[in-house]
């Protein structure tokens, strides 16, 4: 078996082909996966512009005077505005542009108005509730970086420099195939004991769709050589992935790790020094994907997010959103193996830092998927680690 750094590595070295995006309207947009540098065009605001609903004055003219003549309006949207010069002002709302010759704004809270004139009851400093050009942005500035997931914070800034269609990456399908004779999907009855509810088909939908990416449920498949031959291919032709469960171990009806290669898939690699998902397989068939993975609930889900999470974001030309982070253990932690383990774990963050502990984990098989409820992660622990002692630095991926 290879190390689990050498999986990652080969992972991260495999050619995805050609970048694949497409148009679609702003409103459509929310959640893609942008495929181009959004650059400011323009500075914004293009002209001074008033930040509040107050007179638009010449800050000198408060050492001199106590009044000041009004000279009309400058609603917001206005087509033209007229120029202030000293001893006069103009009431100016917000958002609108700040007349010529002014350069403070002050509040209709901070005067009295008599007449034509506003009396000065409380000064500001210069500049205020002015919003300087380019205050929000200035030309050629990057406003939302390529590979960014949008949401609502961007979709608001494209309407803002008139967006209508947006380039984003198209989002791969990823075709989910369960196998196993013992599977029964979920609403039909179970004959007997010795069947097991079909978990891992939603728990990687839900992973995938999480990711942004296109789910396509291919079904439950028995243990017949002829019959998982066929929903593979069915399956590449439909997807960019085909990501299986179950078929992979050493097992008389493991059948999957055989028929993969007969797909004209080159097989990456087949097994992999790690606890849980030791027998985790990734082929590659042209620009397409198989990733093989455990038929156990946890250890499916562990493994999808190691090596089919990550050809995903490829596909899109986003970061990895399972990166390792940093936390620090709050116990002690027996390692169980020689292998590269990843333990559920709770995940707090208190004071600035990531602490990790175990409280209501349990210990047992790979399809405990129960310990991934609440705020759970993956404490990674290499193959020359050892025991751990409460206060070491540890590297989790966030779920």
């Amino acid at each position: 078996m290879i190390s689990y750094e050498t999986s990652r590595n080969m992972i991260s070295l495999l050619s995805m082909g050609q970048e694949r995006n497409e148009q679609v309207f702003l409103t459509a947009s929310l959640g893609r996966i942008l495929a181009e540098d959004i650059i400011a065009d323009e500075d914004y605001p293009t002209h001074p512009t008033s930040s509040m609903d107050g007179y638009a004055i010449v800050h000198s003219d408060l050492e001199q005077f106590d009044s000041l003549e009004i000279f009309g309006d400058n609603p917001a949207g206005a087509d033209s505005v007229a120029g202030v010069t000293s001893g006069m002002c103009i009431k100016t709302f917000t958002g609108s542009l700040m007349p010529q010759g002014a350069d403070t704004l002050i509040p209709i809270e901070n005067v009295r108005v008599e007449g034509n004139k506003i009396i000065i009851e409380k000064e500001v400093p210069s500049g205020f509730a002015v919003r300087p050009v380019g205050e929000s942005y200035r030309e050629g500035e990057v406003l939302i970086p390529k590979g960014t997931q949008l949401g609502f914070a961007q979709i608001g800034v494209l309407a803002g420099v008139n967006r209508v269609m947006i380039r984003v990456a198209q989002r791969p399908r990823v075709a989910i195939i369960a196998t196993g004779s013992e599977i029964l999907d979920i609403g039909e009855t179970a004959r007997h004991a010795g069947q097991i509810r079909s978990s891992n088909s939603y728990t990687l939908q839900a992973l995938v769709d999480s990711l942004g990416a296109e789910s396509v449920q291919m079904g439950i498949v028995g243990d017949d050589k002829h019959a998982i031959m066929e929903r593979f291919e069915a399956a590449m032709h439909a997807s960019d992935i085909v990501v299986s469960t179950g078929g992979v171990s050493v097992g008389d009806y493991d059948f999957v790790k055989h028929i993969v290669p007969k797909l004209g898939a080159e097989v990456i690699f087949k097994g992999v020094n790690i606890k849980p998902g030791q027998h985790v397989m990734v082929a590659q068939r042209g620009e397409k994907f198989i990733v093989s993975l455990p038929g156990f609930a946890y250890s499916s889900a562990v493994t999808f997010i190691l090596y089919a999470a990550p050809l995903i974001a490829r596909m899109m030309g986003r970061e990895n959103p399972y990166e390792p982070i940093e936390a620090i253990l709050k116990v002690p932690f027996s390692k169980r193996s020689n292998k590269s383990e990843f333990t559920a774990c709770n995940l707090n963050f208190e004071d600035g830092r990531y602490y990790v502990d175990f409280d209501g984990k349990k210990t047992g098989s790979s399809a405990i998927l129960t310990n991934l409820l609440g705020n759970a992660g993956l404490m990674i622990c290499g193959e020359e680690d050892g025991d751990l002692e409460a206060g070491t630095l540890v590297r989790v991926i966030k779920l």
